[in-house]
């Protein structure tokens, strides 16, 4: 865990942990190398404008998180934050001086099993951006999986599917995946698929998707950088078909994207 480059202190994280204003991506890293590292630089550049209204070098970053990288037992799941430990609660709105946090997690190496999601009403602030504020996220997972559930799906007010707890959803019906048209944030991963599926001719759109409309022949699968694709077994109380032929084939296919060096 490394702050600018040097080891981080307990001091360095109390603005972080009291304030908890910033933001972040995260990535898996396989020795040196990140799927989508592109994307996941201009993220962070993009979402330190809107945090921070502050400018971004995303080589400096590259170069940090290299050399944690570096070091690292892999593959691991690799958290980049963004945050200003002078941030102060009272006055937020001063000059700040964003830092680079880099953090690391054990990544799973097997595949997860079909996930059991709950369908809840719930938006998070500034949906596209992957800030830290976390709360209401782990207050509604935290929930499902007291009533049993795997996880968490957000529901807009509309009654429109947006997005999961740390994940982008796509439904899959006669051959067709179809990712919700609503306010959420864009993953590096589902990016990739996009791609991935243009590759494989697998016709992909976005429309809207309202959860009373969900029906047991339509198939799901979430997807987000540690797990890369997984199925979905239900939502609610609807137990969906399984898509178990082209779930693989998207899999294999993301699998075979070339990680880009750090």
């Amino acid at each position: 865990m490394e702050l600018d480059g040097v080891p981080v202190t307990p001091d360095d994280l109390s603005v972080l942990a009291l304030v908890n204003y910033g933001h972040f991506t995260s990535m898996r890293i396989d020795g040196t190398r990140v799927r989508g590292l592109e994307l996941h630089l201009d993220r962070l550049v993009r979402d330190c404008r809107t945090v921070f209204a502050a400018d971004l070098d995303p080589e400096r970053v590259r170069t940090l998180a290299r050399r944690v990288a570096e070091a690292a037992q892999t593959p691991a799941i690799m958290r980049i934050t963004v945050f200003d430990p002078d941030l102060g609660l009272g006055h937020p709105a001063g000059q700040t001086h964003p830092r680079v946090l880099v953090t690391l997690r054990p990544a799973a190496v097997d595949v997860p099993p079909p996930i059991r999601l709950k369908s809840v009403r719930y938006a998070r602030d500034l949906p596209g951006v992957k800030h830290t504020g976390l709360f209401g996220t782990v207050y509604h997972r935290r929930a499902a999986q007291t009533d049993g559930f795997d996880d968490v799906l957000f529901v807009g007010p509309d009654g429109l599917v947006s997005e999961g707890a740390t994940w982008n959803i796509a439904f899959v019906e006669d051959g067709r995946v179809t990712w919700p048209a609503a306010e959420c944030l864009p993953g590096v991963t589902m990016r990739l698929l996009d791609a991935a599926m243009g590759r494989l001719g697998v016709e992909v759109r976005t429309a809207s998707i309202a959860i009373s409309g969900l029906r047991a022949s339509c198939a799901a699968f979430i997807t987000n950088a540690a797990v890369g694709l997984r199925s979905v077994r239900s939502i609610d109380d609807v137990e969906l078909a399984g898509a178990t032929g082209l779930v693989e084939a998207l899999r294999k296919e993301y699998d075979a994207i070339e990680g880009d060096p750090l």
